[in-house]
């Protein structure tokens, strides 16, 4: 997987675990004030958009993950 992959599908798994701990109707709620988590990171994926600034993408590219793919 390269940069881009993995940026989908951590904020993916953030925002659908936060939701889950978030809305009043999951079986696993646990607080409201975790839809703050949904939000972070909704407002950091439309500030990439503007930006093309996006701080997991530069944490994973130290870490060595690939941004292209390799034919």
């Amino acid at each position: 997987m390269i940069v881009t992959d993995w940026v989908h599908t951590v904020a993916g798994l953030f925002i659908l675990v936060s939701l889950a701990l978030g809305v009043e109707a999951s079986p696993i709620f646990m607080s409201k004030y975790w839809l703050w988590l949904t939000a972070f990171v909704g407002a950091n994926l439309f500030q990439f958009g503007l930006s093309k600034f996006c701080p997991m993408a530069m944490i994973l590219k130290a870490m060595g993950v690939p941004e292209e793919r390799k034919n």
